[in-house]
């Protein structure tokens, strides 16, 4: 019975110690911090669904490979970026999702050029869980696309 009650223990012990990390959780698992990284635009599909030319409610979705600034022969994740247009000229609603070694990171918000705009850091999942900040995504080639991007996280 001692044995029995032994194991009962040492189990319950155990499983209130898996799972505690994961209650307690609130903030994310990096917290503050610049992640800077490289893209290279890898397909971009636009859905035209008014009239001729860009128009409210078109989309284009675009997939890019992420790179470590300091490597550039090995993608080490890669990002969709999703753009509804709100007008028929260049403003569009976008988000973002960075899909990284150690989690994702969602960002959105609005912009005119793909040139240099910032999104929201909108939350995370893995190591990003909880995340807040911004990104900030600026244009070095034209042909292929390749950008610079600057994730600034605060918690």
């Amino acid at each position: 019975m001692k044995q029995r009650l032994g194991w009962l223990l040492a189990g319950a012990l155990a499983g209130m110690l898996a799972v505690a990390p994961w209650e307690s959780r609130s903030e994310a698992g990096i917290g503050p911090g610049t992640i800077r990284i490289t893209n290279r635009e890898v397909k971009v599909t636009r859905v035209d669904i008014g009239p001729r030319g860009t128009s409210p409610g078109d989309t284009e979705i675009i997939r890019q490979q992420l790179f470590d600034r300091r490597n550039t022969s090995k993608p080490i994740g890669h990002s969709d970026l999703v753009c509804t247009f709100i007008d028929s000229k260049r403003m569009r609603a976008c988000r973002a999702t960075y899909v990284l070694p150690r989690g994702e990171i969602v960002a959105g918000g609005s912009l005119a050029y793909r040139q240099f705009y910032d999104l929201a850091v909108l939350g995370g999942t893995g190591a990003y869980d909880n995340a807040r900040g911004s990104v900030t995504v600026t244009l070095t080639h034209r042909h292929p696309v390749r950008d610079f991007v600057v994730v600034r996280l605060v918690g």
